[in-house]
């Protein structure tokens, strides 16, 4: 009789096949996932095992089961689980803090990365869009990360961006003028002053 804690080893195993076989076939958001046979098949587990990880899939928001169509994958990036994780493990003023103080680090990481990286033509244009898109603080951070070509702090700090809007905190007035001050000091490459700008920005001098 095999053990809870073999049975997890396989059960997360399975896990990890699908998402890797996921990845390998490009599927997004939409897309239909083979059915339990193939994958029982492709995966070289039994069907019942492949049926208990789709479910589990299922109950955290990550594919969705269509009654006479087949299971698909969801766009999970704007559903519920981050907020009520965030209801456990976000309880303490620490937990706050800590969130907070990660998320405002990569944003600075990423500026410092930015002006090692990227050229001056990619950051023109960035400051055109700034001028003339409308955009939440999300939206613009989001370019930033994503200008910063660091696949891991982009998928970092788009879940502690969720935690963090998740908190229920009192939202800073930023202008507009504020983001283009801050692409000017990238443009410039003056370290001192993208820091500068940055916590003026995100109103960290008085803390």
């Amino acid at each position: 009789m095999n053990s809870p804690q073999n049975n997890t080893k396989v059960y997360i195993g399975i896990v990890k096949q699908l998402r890797t076989m996921i990845e390998h076939d490009g599927l997004k958001p939409g897309d239909r996932l083979p059915s339990e046979r193939e994958l029982s098949e492709r995966l070289g587990v039994g069907r019942s095992s492949v049926r208990e990880a789709l479910r589990a899939l299922e109950l955290l928001g990550l594919i969705e089961t269509r009654r006479g169509e087949g299971t698909f994958m969801r766009d999970f990036r704007g559903h519920q689980l981050v907020q009520l994780l965030s209801t456990f493990i976000l309880q303490d003023k620490k937990s706050i803090r800590d969130v907070k103080e990660t998320k405002f680090l990569i944003e600075l990481d990423c500026l410092w990365l930015i002006i090692q990286k990227a050229g001056e033509d990619r950051l023109l244009r960035f400051k055109k869009w700034t001028l003339e898109a409308d955009y939440t603080d999300d939206d613009f951070f989001l370019e930033i990360v994503t200008l910063a070509d660091n696949h891991l702090f982009l998928r970092i700090w788009i879940i502690l961006k969720d935690y963090y809007n998740s908190l229920d905190l009192e939202k800073m007035v930023i202008t507009k003028q504020q983001y283009v001050e801050l692409i000017d000091t990238l443009i410039s490459r003056k370290d001192s002053e993208v820091i500068r700008v940055y916590r003026n920005l995100r109103n960290l001098s008085k803390d």
